[in-house]
C-alpha cells in the first residue's frame, strides 16, 4: 500500500541528504587516488627494467620465469607478447612493443603509462618511494580514525545475517542485474561493499606494503625474516605485482559501480559528504 499524507492523498517521494562520508574519509580517499595512480605508473617504470617474474630466491635472464613481457623482431618491426606460464598472448601496441614519438620501441609497458615516460630506473624508484611513504602515512591516519571514531565498527563490520550465503548470493544477483539499493538501504554499505573494503584495507594493502619492503636490501638487512616469510625476494616481487594489479582491478570495478549507481550523487558524497536519497514519503526522513 502506498504511503499517504495528512490529507489522505498518496505522499510524494522526496529527496533528503545524509552525511555519508566524514572529512577524514574524503581527504584520505582522494590522497589515495593520487598515490595509487603514481605508484602504479612508477611501478611499471621499475618493472620495465626487468620485465619478468620468478618464484623463489633468484631471478635472472637464464632462470625460468612464470610471467614475462617481451618483444621479438620480424620484418624490421617488434612484436610484443605477454607470457604467463605456457600461455602466450600477442600484445603489440600495448605491452612489449609500442610506439614512442612515432617509432616502434621494445618496452614492456608503454611510455604513456609510466612515470617518467622515458626509461629511467633511478627516477622511477624515486617517484615510487616518495608516494609509497606518503601512501603509508595517509593509510595510518585513516586506520587511526577508523578505529578511534568507530568507522570500521559502525560502517564496515558486517552482521552475521549480512554474510550469510543466502544474502550474499542475493546481493550478487542484484548487482549483476544493476539493481542498486534505494531509500533506507542506500544509507548503508551493503555486505559486498563491506567485505570488499575490508579485504582491500586489511589484506591486499598490507600485503602489498610488506612485499614492497621485502624487495628492499636495506630493509632485509634489518629484518631478514621477511625473506623467510615470503620465500625469497623474487617471490615477494611476484606477490607485489599480483596484489598491485588486483587492487587496480578493484579500482576499475569500483569506478564502474560508482558510474552505474549514480555518478554525480556518489562524487558529491565523496567531495562534500552529502548523499542524496529518494524517500517514499514525508515521514521517511
Amino acid at each position: 500500500m502506498a504511503d499517504i499524507d495528512a490529507t489522505g492523498a498518496p505522499a510524494r517521494p522526496r529527496t533528503i541528504y545524509i552525511r555519508r562520508h566524514s572529512i577524514v574519509t574524503r581527504l584520505t580517499h582522494w590522497l589515495n587516488v593520487l598515490c595509487l595512480s603514481l605508484l602504479l605508473m612508477s611501478g611499471m617504470q621499475i618493472f620495465n627494467a626487468h620485465p619478468a617474474l620468478y618464484w623463489g630466491q633468484y631471478g635472472a635472464n637464464a632462470d625460468p620465469s612464470w610471467l614475462q613481457i617481451s618483444a621479438t623482431d620480424s620484418d624490421n618491426q617488434p612484436y610484443g607478447t605477454l607470457r604467463i606460464g605456457n600461455l602466450t598472448i600477442p600484445t603489440t601496441g600495448i605491452l612489449g612493443a609500442s610506439k614512442e614519438d612515432g617509432e616502434w620501441t621494445e618496452r614492456a609497458f608503454p611510455a604513456w603509462a609510466t612515470i617518467p615516460s622515458y626509461q629511467d630506473l633511478a627516477d622511477g624508484r624515486r617517484w615510487h618511494f616518495f608516494f609509497a611513504w606518503l601512501f603509508v602515512f595517509n593509510g595510518l591516519i585513516y586506520l587511526l580514525y577508523g578505529f578511534v571514531a568507530g568507522h570500521f565498527r559502525r560502517d564496515l563490520a558486517p552482521s552475521g545475517a549480512e554474510v550469510s550465503p543466502r544474502n550474499l548470493w542475493h546481493e550478487i544477483i542484484e548487482h549483476a542485474r544493476l539493481r542498486f539499493p534505494k531509500g533506507e538501504k542506500a544509507k548503508r554499505y551493503n555486505a559486498l561493499q563491506k567485505l570488499t573494503y575490508l579485504i582491500v584495507i586489511f589484506i591486499l594493502l598490507p600485503l602489498m606494503l610488506a612485499t614492497g619492503l621485502t624487495m628492499s636490501p636495506g630493509i632485509d638487512a634489518g629484518y631478514p625474516f621477511l625473506l623467510d616469510i615470503f620465500g625469497g625476494r623474487q617471490t615477494a616481487r611476484g606477490i607485489h605485482f599480483i596484489t598491485a594489479w588486483t587492487i587496480v582491478l578493484f579500482v576499475l570495478v569500483h569506478v564502474v559501480m560508482v558510474i552505474l549507481s549514480g555518478l554525480w550523487n556518489n562524487m558529491r558524497s565523496m567531495v562534500t559528504g552529502r548523499y542524496a536519497i529518494r524517500t517514499k514519503g514525508e515521514d521517511d526522513a
